[in-house]
């Protein structure tokens, strides 16, 4: 199923010259999912305080900066071997927690449902969830859309820069939130298909 996760390798390709610069500092690759985690607790805490103006141009940055951070902790940990199970329960653990620290302040900023906004919040818990047991099982983590976190990453961000220019969406939110929600289930079901169907 289509996904952003597709053009990951082109991604992972600009970001080469960070890496090896970052490398050069010393940085591990545990630092970077850290980062990460930090980066996000503090864009909802911004986002909380302060749910309006300028921060509907911070999300966009800080979600491209985190995919970015999440690009880089893997080609760390591969490239200059520093897998290690740590790591992997770190950087597993970081996504779902950085998703509920970034997604959650939505409540305010994006004048969302609070029942529509926990059953996005529990569709991609369940979404990443389903990816792991790939690997459990497998030992193959799954990535499949239509609503992968990098997916989930750049719809939040084209419609946090939407709300900016114009507040004419905010109507629509709860239902574009619900159409989400219904991806993440497909995306749930893709996910546990792959698996059982692999050989």
């Amino acid at each position: 199923m289509i996904s952003l996760y597709s053009i990951k390798p082109k991604f992972q390709q600009l970001l080469k010259p960070v890496l090896v610069f970052l490398y050069k500092k010393r940085v591990t690759a545990n630092m970077i999912t850290w980062c990460a985690i930090i980066l996000s607790a503090g864009t909802g805490t911004l986002m909380w305080v302060h749910p309006y103006g300028k921060m509907l141009l911070l999300l966009p940055l800080s979600l491209l900066l985190r995919m970015a951070l999440n690009a880089l902790d893997g080609m760390m940990a591969r490239t200059y071997d520093m897998q290690s199970k740590k790591g992997e329960i770190l950087n597993e653990l970081g996504d779902v927690v950085s998703d509920f620290l970034m997604f959650f302040p939505l409540f305010k900023l994006f004048s969302l449902r609070i029942e529509i906004l926990i059953a996005f919040l529990f569709m991609s818990l369940v979404n990443e969830y389903a990816g792991i047991l790939g690997k459990a099982i497998v030992g193959i983590r799954q990535y499949d859309g239509p609503m992968g976190k990098s997916d989930r990453a750049f719809v939040i961000g084209f419609l946090s820069l939407v709300l900016y220019f114009t507040t004419k969406i905010t109507s629509y939110m709860d239902s574009i939130f619900i159409v989400i929600t219904i991806l993440l289930v497909l995306s749930t079901y893709f996910r546990i298909k792959k698996t059982l169907n692999h050989k």
